[in-house]
């Protein structure tokens, strides 16, 4: 520990900083920054003048950061985490990592291992580190069509994925109560947007669009679903709202604020395909979801403490996504 501390006292003097916003700016750690909330997590907070530290397991060609440092954190001991943040004068640390994961081994380890050992290595630094973790619209668990999501909603998750993501989150909530560290959750809802990956079900859509051959046919199953869907770059803007608001302790939904039918957004990503309808058999399918047939979050308690809100308009993300997956660079790395 006395280690520790003593790098602490030799931390960059490059923290001085600040950003667009007028807040003093920091290096900010970005946990997963080579998938696609990491990625435009990693790119928001550049172009608000913060320096960062990406951190993933494996390094990626379109990670874009003043450093990046290869780390399995789900794996590392508290003390390799902490002399790490000490070492690039860290004041914060966003976790955007966590894929779905095929297995509750998997799921435990990426949403509660994960968050437990990055606890403990911010509390090894001797100093109160703000923890963002981007939090999933699942945690609250399935509820009935036509509520909106608040945050006080008492959580009933009934899948693996919802239940690992909430007990992570609580375990950070629960170290913030205890003065332990400085931590915030956002439960968001479905990403869209460039760099959408392939494990989601827009990313598999946009991958078998872009490898339709001429005269060839998509078959889809389309589950009668309305979900709530923000961009990635609209999520990362909140993120980094998140770094320097007075939200400790708190959690705070990030979505549209609208339910939208699924088919719709397959339609809208044939039409910026530029493919015709009849090379799609599209058929209903049943709903297979981590959070249900409906979701749609409360998004007023963001704007109040975030300042936040969505700009960018569900067809532009769509569009977006559509164009970014030409882009070889868009592969999602972990």
């Amino acid at each position: 520990m006395a280690a520790l501390r003593h790098r602490r006292h030799a931390l960059s003097p490059a923290m001085s900083t600040t950003t667009q916003g007028g807040q003093t700016a920091g290096t900010v750690a970005v946990l997963g920054s080579t998938g696609c909330v990491g990625r435009s997590l990693c790119d928001e907070l550049l172009r608000t003048g913060h320096r960062v530290l990406a951190v993933a397991r494996h390094p990626a060609p379109h990670t874009r950061a003043d450093a990046f440092v290869p780390l399995d954190v789900a794996a590392a001991a508290p003390e390799e985490i902490a002399a790490l943040l000490d070492r690039h004068g860290v004041t914060a640390v966003v976790n955007a990592t966590g894929g779905w994961g095929t297995t509750v081994e998997e799921m435990r380890s990426a949403h509660i291992d994960l968050v437990e050992r990055l606890v403990e290595g911010c509390v090894a630094t001797s100093r109160r580190l703000r923890i963002v973790q981007m939090g999933s619209i699942h945690e609250y668990g399935p509820v009935p069509e036509g509520v909106r999501i608040d945050e006080q909603r008492e959580p009933g998750p009934l899948t693996p994925y919802g239940l690992t993501k909430r007990t992570g989150s609580e375990h950070l909530l629960a170290q913030t109560r205890d003065g332990r560290v400085d931590g915030v959750v956002l439960r968001a809802v479905n990403v869209c947007g460039p760099h959408t990956p392939t494990a989601s079900f827009l990313g598999a859509v946009v991958a078998r669009l872009r490898a339709l051959g001429p005269g060839e046919v998509i078959g889809l199953d389309v589950a009668d679903a309305r979900r709530d869907f923000v961009d990635v770059r609209d999520l990362a803007r909140a993120a980094v709202a998140a770094v320097h608001a007075p939200v400790t302790g708190l959690v705070v939904n990030i979505g549209r604020g609208e339910a939208v039918p699924m088919r719709d957004l397959v339609d809208a990503l044939f039409d910026a395909a530029g493919v015709d309808a009849a090379s799609a058999k599209i058929d209903s399918a049943e709903v297979a979801s981590k959070g249900g047939g409906w979701t749609c979050a409360d998004i007023r308690f963001a704007a109040q403490v975030l300042g936040w809100r969505p700009t960018i308009e569900l067809g532009d993300s769509v569009r977006a996504m559509w164009e970014a997956a030409a882009d070889t660079t868009s592969l999602e790395v972990s």
